[in-house]
């Protein structure tokens, strides 16, 4: 038998290399998928309820990183994660009575636009610059998704998320899209800086014109809202007014509130009474305008005398004009109208609600929709017909602009307001429908924007609550709980000059979805080059 002894310092081979697990690498390709939908998530986490706005930045940080590099297909599937991360429980309240179709489906529908301005991003993340191209997309599909299909649905813009945040002033800038664009931005900018800065340590070779940009990306945002605060001002140019803002309250949540229309409108007779009665014995100021929430009559009070006569009492009971929402039957026209109320010569102006919202004050493709699930056509038996000016109520002195419930996503149903002379604005709403969820909170941090955009005191009388005086600032002085009866009276200023936002309209996302346009133009003309010289060679 022989022995073959090993040289000392020497091993023995290394055994043979073994493959990885199989399941390893599966989860290797899904770590995209899920980053993508989780930072879809993250972006819904800071939006109200909660001030975490701070996490929409690293949420677009980790998108942007997950889409770099991938081709068309893959970051199509990667941004329609990224959207139902995002709008599947940010929309949730939109199932609450009616079940999870419409609010499903509406998801599914929304989501498409995300997908399609993620295959945008990964098209223009081989480009110089790349943040900017890619969060003047974001806003470009932001615009497309604000206008169809059916109008438009403006919910879960970005910088309705920015309520709290430090960007907030930049609102006064350029509107919505300004404001949205810096936070995505600046989240697009941070995760470039990251990687910038794990490649430089990893290669030793720091690309500087991409460094410089994503530094630009990360710091030029919040300065820039530093800046604008000066554009937005609680002073008083043209005198002030006392405002009452009533919360009658609703006998039930959900749907069924509807068919206690009289109980409605007695609650809020009722509650302006009470005010009447407070100012009376010296315990509240006299309002000299005073604003129901939407459907606070939905009994027509031009058709029914004892309607007529409620709101009279009331009026005239608290000593002021009455701006009350109403449903309106005219020349077989159903309208949600807001009607002023003199206490001295009854109803005097109206204001009839042009944004209508979709399958809840109307029902697109009727037939159709009708033929697969009836139950929509019953609850939107008639449809509502659209006002076709805006809305500026002259109350008490003052220049009152009516942006009703759902309008208040749109940003020329407001900024018209303004430009027609509204010197203050009110968000007359009614919430009872949704209960107890995040949408009134929602709501509330888009009236908040719209302070800010217009320099303009803000109230939001709400049937059920949470009912609001937002100053100029956009800061919250009063507010109302849910479901309890209420009143809310408040000095607040009168404001004339225009912020650049109300001056410039919509030309900032004009110019914003041209950016976009010339990154993605630049994104496939540099890709068709790139081929044809594969091609060549």
């Amino acid at each position: 038998m022989t022995v073959t002894a090993t040289p000392v310092g020497e091993s023995d081979p290394m055994p043979p290399q073994t493959a990885p697990p199989a399941w390893r690498g599966r989860l290797v390709r899904l770590l995209p998928a899920a980053a993508a939908a989780l930072s879809g998530l993250l972006l819904y986490v800071s939006f109200p309820p909660r001030t975490l706005w701070w996490l929409a930045v690293p949420a677009f940080a980790v998108f942007g990183w997950v889409l770099r590099g991938r081709s068309w297909k893959a970051a199509l599937g990667l941004g329609y994660l990224f959207g139902l991360g995002f709008l599947l429980p940010l929309l949730v309240w939109t199932g609450v009575e009616v079940g999870p179709g419409p609010w499903l489906a509406l998801v599914l529908i929304e989501a498409v636009f995300v997908a399609l301005v993620g295959a945008g991003i990964a098209a223009v993340s081989r480009l110089p610059g790349r943040p900017v191209w890619a969060a003047a997309l974001w806003i470009a599909g932001e615009a497309v998704r604000a206008r169809a299909p059916f109008s438009g649905f403006p919910w879960g813009k970005v910088a309705f998320g920015q309520a709290d945040g430090v960007f907030l002033p930049l609102a006064a800038l350029g509107g919505t899209p300004v404001l949205g664009f810096a936070v995505v931005l600046c989240g697009f900018g941070l995760g470039e800086l990251v990687r910038q800065a794990l490649r430089a340590r990893r290669t030793g070779d720091l690309r500087r014109g991409a460094a410089v940009v994503a530094v630009l990306s990360v710091a030029v945002p919040p300065a820039a809202a530093l800046a604008a605060r000066s554009l937005v001002s609680d002073t008083a140019e043209k005198g002030t007014v006392t405002v009452a803002v009533v919360q009658g309250n609703v006998p039930r949540l959900g749907l069924d509130f509807n068919s206690q229309r009289r109980a409605v409108l007695d609650y809020h007779a009722r509650e302006t009474e009470r005010l009447a009665a407070e100012v009376a014995a010296g315990r509240a100021e006299q309002p000299d305008i005073v604003l129901w929430p939407e459907n606070s009559s939905d009994i027509d009070p031009f058709a029914n005398a004892d309607a007529r006569a409620v709101i009279d009492r009331a009026a005239k009971a608290v000593d002021a004009p009455i701006s009350v929402g109403g449903v309106v039957d005219r020349d077989g026209r159903l309208l949600n109208e807001q009607i002023l109320w003199d206490p001295r010569k009854g109803p005097v102006d109206t204001y009839d609600k042009r944004q209508i919202q979709p399958f809840g004050e109307y029902l697109p493709l009727r037939s159709l929709v009708g033929a697969i699930n009836d139950e929509w056509t019953s609850m939107v038996r008639q449809d509502f017909s659209r006002g076709d000016r805006p809305g500026v109520f002259r109350m008490g002195g003052a220049g009152v602009g009516l942006v009703t419930c759902y309008e208040a996503a749109f940003d020329w149903a407001v900024r018209d307001t303004v430009t027609a002379g509204a010197q203050l604005i009110s968000v007359p709403s009614n919430n009872a429908t949704f209960g107890r969820s995040e949408m009134t909170y929602q709501q509330l941090a888009m009236s908040r924007v719209r302070a800010v955009e217009h320099s303009r005191a803000v109230t939001v009388p709400v049937t059920s609550g949470v009912s609001a005086v937002i100053m100029p600032d956009g800061k919250i002085t009063q507010k109302t709980g849910m479901f309890v009866a209420d009143s809310l009276v408040q000095e607040v200023p009168l404001r004339s000059s225009q912020t650049p936002a109300t001056r410039l309209g919509v030309l900032p996302e004009i110019a914003l979805v041209l950016v976009a346009a010339g990154g993605l133009g630049w994104a496939v003309a540099a890709g068709v080059r790139g081929r044809r010289a594969g091609d060549v060679r």
